[in-house]
């Protein structure tokens, strides 16, 4: 298949599915009891004339149809309406809490992808002692939920040692980096046992192949086998791996945001989803969806490149 009608047909696919995914996420949330404009009143009574204020403002009294087309063009535009809690436009929600979240998201994954392949390769390169210390370690880290570890590094790096900021953003790019630190480690560490495994098996298994001997045989040096031969040829069963590392990254930092007070998105949906904030919710739910299907495209046109015994539309079509 043409690289070009691949990529066209992938971001189609992309659209519809992102299409299909606003409809659920906008009928979702009025399938929850309650609704908008009881918490509105915050438990108050209120005339028939200011609840039917509340609703013609909030397009609340409107058929559902009405009002998901209504939304959607509006998103479409980049506008997801008012929060019902902060009374402001929850585009600048997200304008201002993005990218916190963004950073600690590309901060939590560096350390995923240095750190879990360097123990994966090293673990299926070395053996002995080495491997079986990392097959230990990884064990732990893959039963370590993301909010136990930050409870955990907050105790003892922030609390006890004093080390790093218990919670916050802080202000200015560097101060930021350090306060989101302890965050992105806490957010990483699962994943960081996930991807050593799976490196660590795709090498053990590249390097029984017949081409690695015949490398060998022919003299090749060891350093080199490993990493035109062997990792390369691992690395098709790493990247697929990526849409799931982004996803469990997205999902968890809701945790990790709300135990370390940073005060992103992540926090941000926790609190929507209390106080029932609808358009903030369904506007950070549609992000969320959209990054984790923006991933999987970069995942489906890179891989062919990575690995070219990968047919280009295999990914995508397989089960």
């Amino acid at each position: 298949m043409n690289f070009t009608r691949f990529a066209v047909r992938r971001v189609a696919e992309m659209t519809a599915t992102l299409l299909a995914a606003s409809f659920v996420v906008f009928g979702a949330m009025y399938l929850a009891p309650g609704s908008p404009a009881a918490f509105l009143l915050s438990g108050r009574s209120a005339s028939p004339e200011a609840l039917a204020a509340i609703n013609t403002r909030y397009h609340l009294d409107d058929p559902f149809l009405v009002r998901y087309l209504h939304w959607l063009g509006d998103a479409v535009q980049g506008d997801f309406g008012r929060s019902l809690t902060y009374r402001t436009d929850v585009s600048r929600l997200l304008a201002d809490r993005l990218p916190t979240t963004l950073l600690l998201v590309t901060m939590a994954l560096a350390v995923v992808v240095v750190v879990g392949l360097a123990l994966g390769w090293i673990g299926a390169v070395r053996g002995g002692a080495a491997d079986s210390t990392i097959l230990v370690g990884t064990t732990l880290a893959v039963g370590t939920p993301s909010f136990v570890a930050a409870v955990l590094l907050q105790a003892l790096f922030a609390v006890e040692l004093g080390w790093f900021p218990s919670s916050g953003a802080g202000d200015g790019f560097l101060d930021r980096v350090w306060h989101l630190t302890l965050p992105a480690i806490a957010l990483a560490l699962y994943l960081i046992g996930m991807l050593a495994r799976v490196t660590r098996s795709a090498m053990l298994e590249a390097l029984d192949g017949e081409h690695v001997t015949v490398a060998r045989s022919r003299g090749v040096p060891e350093g080199q086998v490993v990493r035109r031969h062997v990792f390369r040829n691992a690395l098709g069963t790493v990247l697929t791996t990526g849409g799931l590392i982004v996803s469990t990254l997205l999902v968890c930092t809701i945790l990790v945001e709300t135990a370390f007070s940073v005060g992103g998105v992540g926090q941000l949906l926790e609190l929507s989803t209390t106080t029932k904030d609808f358009p903030t919710v369904q506007a950070i739910s549609l992000v969320v969806v959209a990054l984790f299907m923006a991933v999987n495209l970069v995942v489906d046109l890179v891989l062919p490149l990575a690995d070219p015994r990968v047919a280009l539309g295999s990914r995508s079509s397989s089960p």
